[in-house]
């Protein structure tokens, strides 16, 4: 889907395809007629985004096979789709019965990392349409934090400028320009946005900036207006955002509301819980099952004053959970109006990113495919009312 900004460009939007579990290129096809095809017919759309997901596996074979790589580019010209993004974050097994925090591995210190990422920038190039701008991957933002000493940044360091000299030769060699884009998350050696900017520092400004995920944000309880101007002044473009909304949890305290809670605390999935206080500082637990009632529980009233939750769980857009919780949806809109409701939009890549479908509460999950197809052409066409909202216009 492709919309029009005030200033000229092209703004690409895109659900992510880590939703579904494909680790061969014949299910990743399949699920072309499965999902994408049927949700841009939801849409009453000619052209479906993608941003792709590729187990490392996967990257490995189309990288080294450019035959393979023209397959998959004519199956999604043939359906009216299109892949102007790809998911780096997830090295392979995203949609396991147990991820947690296997998701963090292999980090930025070890060549398999680096290995896939630029696997996916060769298949990338062959995929991008004809007339889109630019490319741009998202990883992982280094590794988690623990173990995560200083001769692990010089590593990472080391690995990210061979990555820049293969981004700038890709260029050269074809004529395509790919950037690739660090996501911030909570818990991870890059958490907050001021850590990337400093953990950036020095590091190639061209091609290596950063992807923005609007739920880790929330998490963070950061705000679009202070976060992506400080980005800006480090020299870090927003290289895509990530469009998802948080759990807010406004009363912690209450029995209901814990109640409410433990429906979203769920095996596969990392859900880092954060509470603010009143001096912006921020406690922290690494899963929602922890806050709840791990060894070291998150007192919701430290001080007899209750501080509210932000949990790492991304809420279907245009499904809030039921009171008494909360989606971060008006943080999302405000992130939204940043990034591309003014004069100039500061990124022109978005992507819908709710890999959450299959451990929602059971209300709201979709019973099978087609199902799964409404859902996520539900999603897409919130944010094309909000971006529509917010100034862009769909091609005449």
């Amino acid at each position: 889907m492709r919309l029009l900004h005030a200033d000229g460009q092209t703004v690409h939007v895109a659900y992510c395809t880590n939703v579904h579990p494909g680790e061969d290129l014949d299910t990743i096809i399949g699920q072309l007629d499965r999902f994408a095809l049927p949700v841009r017919r939801h849409l009453g759309s000619d052209v479906l985004g993608l941003g792709l997901w590729l187990s490392a596996p996967v990257a490995r074979g189309l990288a080294g096979d450019p035959r393979q790589t023209d397959r998959l580019r004519a199956a999604l010209d043939g359906r009216g789709l299109e892949v102007v993004t790809l998911n780096g974050f997830p090295y392979r097994g995203f949609q396991d019965d147990v991820v947690k925090h296997r998701v963090y591995h292999p980090d930025w210190t070890e060549p398999a990392r680096l290995a896939y990422t630029t696997d996916l920038t060769e298949v990338l190039a062959r995929l991008l349409p004809d007339d889109a701008a630019r490319g741009s991957i998202s990883t992982l933002p280094l590794g988690w934090r623990h173990p995560w000493f200083g001769d692990r940044q010089v590593l990472a360091a080391e690995q990210f400028d061979r990555l820049a000299d293969h981004l700038h030769a890709l260029r050269e060699r074809t004529g395509r320009e790919i950037r690739v884009g660090l996501e911030p998350e909570p818990g991870c050696v890059i958490e907050t946005t001021t850590e990337l900017v400093d953990r950036m520092a020095g590091w190639d400004e061209d091609v290596l900036g950063v992807c923005l995920d609007l739920c880790h944000l929330a998490v963070g309880f950061e705000d679009a207006a202070v976060a992506v101007p400080r980005l800006s002044a480090a020299g870090r473009r927003v290289v895509k955002a990530q469009v998802s909304a948080a759990l807010h949890v406004e009363h912690p305290g209450d029995p209901a509301t814990r109640a409410a809670l433990a429906a979203f605390d769920e095996d596969r999935f990392l859900h880092q819980t954060r509470a603010r206080g009143d001096a912006g500082q921020l406690r922290a637990r690494d899963d929602l099952g922890d806050a709840l009632g791990g060894t070291r529980p998150l007192d919701p009233c430290p001080g007899g004053v209750e501080q509210p939750w932000r949990v790492h769980f991304h809420v279907p857009l245009d499904h809030a959970p039921e009171p008494p919780l909360a989606a971060t949806t008006a943080d999302l809109r405000h992130s939204l109006d940043v990034l591309v409701g003014g004069d100039t939009a500061l990124t022109d890549h978005l992507e819908v990113e709710t890999y959450t479908w299959t451990v929602v509460p059971q209300a709201v999950r979709p019973t099978d495919d087609a199902a799964l197809a409404v859902s996520i052409a539900g999603e897409l066409a919130w944010l094309r009312d909000t971006l529509i909202d917010l100034g862009l216009k769909e091609p005449a």
